[in-house]
């Protein structure tokens, strides 16, 4: 397993236990759902869900914008903002 993959896991394993002090407000959970789906899926796929469905709507469009971004940067850039925080 690369360095960028292992340190990207633990960064992940990290947000998703909520341990510590570190809570994100819900722009900061959209960014780090958009790019760890960037990063574990590449470019946004399926329909975008219906006008009711605000919380489906609200994660495709975060995980749209990175369109065209690559994993490795996906998960550069989810380990930076991760860093900021702590």
């Amino acid at each position: 397993m690369s360095d960028l993959k292992q340190e990207f896991d633990e960064a992940v394993n990290f947000v998703q236990s909520g341990q510590g002090d570190f809570k994100p407000d819900n722009n900061m959970k959209l960014e780090f759902y958009a790019l760890f789906k960037q990063a574990t899926e590449g470019d946004v796929k399926g329909k975008k869900p219906g006008l009711t469905d605000f919380v489906g709507r609200a994660k495709y469009g975060a995980w749209e914008k990175l369109k065209g971004m690559s994993a490795e940067k996906a998960m550069q850039t989810y380990i930076g903002k991760l860093t900021e925080f702590r």
